[in-house]
């Protein structure tokens, strides 16, 4: 690694990384990666960022997000590509795990109190699609079990334990969504500017120290899509947004120091 490696910041190695995409790509990794950067500041080195922080940002995302392996994907990305330039000395998109067993919902879903989730009516209906195509599937995966298990040497049947796994993290998934839309409520989607933000809403933000503007949608963590804006309630921006109406500025801690944005906009 060169010296100008070593001084090569995350804003810039990022806008390099971006710049190096298909534009359909860039369009999906960029909020998420300059999010990235953001928490740990844009002219901090790359070559400084540590393992344990990395680490620690997906541990960040884990509380937060029930969907945060497509943020980490599109963070894997760029952290790959850092290294393949030289850029990184470690090949940091290796501390970028899955933490089983630490969600928010899990953890709110302790001693078996009821919980109440809030989603749009779009979440509503892709949660409801995708519970309808994985009953369909479910029958599948039991006659795939059937085709397997019809093999009488049980000692080294992997088709038979595959079709087993596919077939329990079926059911599995059929539970959490089933068990989601029963105690869901649908948040009004009428079209209105509201005065302070909630679920549901569309907000957009301005980074005081950059002077880029953002554009968030806040939705329950179960219906978190980083490639189309959507941030959980529980994540820290979301956090710091709820509640705040227009024109107010907010405040999220992060690594880099705090982070400013004004609310510009706030529309349901």
């Amino acid at each position: 690694m060169n010296s100008d490696q070593e001084s090569l910041s995350l804003g810039e190695a990022a806008t390099r990384f971006l710049a190096s995409l298909s534009p359909e790509a860039r369009g999906a990794s960029q909020q998420e990666v300059y999010r990235f950067v953001r928490w740990y500041g844009w002219e901090r080195p790359l070559a400084g960022l540590t393992a344990p922080e990395v680490a620690n940002y997906a541990e960040r995302l884990s509380l937060s997000d029930t969907n945060y392996m497509k943020k980490l994907e599109l963070i894997r990305a760029f952290l790959i590509y850092a290294k393949k330039e030289g850029w990184s000395k470690a090949n940091l998109a290796t501390q970028l795990k899955a933490k089983k067993g630490k969600t928010l919902l899990r953890s709110s879903s302790r001693r078996g109190l009821p919980q109440t989730i809030s989603l749009t009516q779009q979440g509503y209906a892709e949660l409801k699609a995708e519970l309808d195509a994985l009953k369909s599937k479910r029958l599948q995966a039991i006659d795939e079990m059937r085709s397997a298990a019809a093999d009488k040497d049980f000692r080294e049947n992997a088709p038979l334990e595959a079709a087993r796994e596919q077939h329990g993290q079926i059911e599995g998934r059929i539970k959490e969504l089933e068990g989601t839309l029963k105690s869901a409520t649908i948040i009004d989607s009428e079209p209105k500017v509201t005065l302070k933000v909630g679920i549901g809403d569309s907000v957009t933000l301005l980074d005081l120290a950059s002077g880029e503007e953002l554009h968030y949608t806040i939705v329950s963590p179960r219906e978190v899509d980083p490639t189309q804006g959507k941030i959980s309630s529980a994540s820290p921006i979301g956090r710091a947004l709820i509640g705040q109406g227009q024109g107010k500025v907010v405040e999220v801690v992060a690594p880099a120091g705090k982070l400013r944005y004004q609310v510009k906009q706030v529309e349901h």
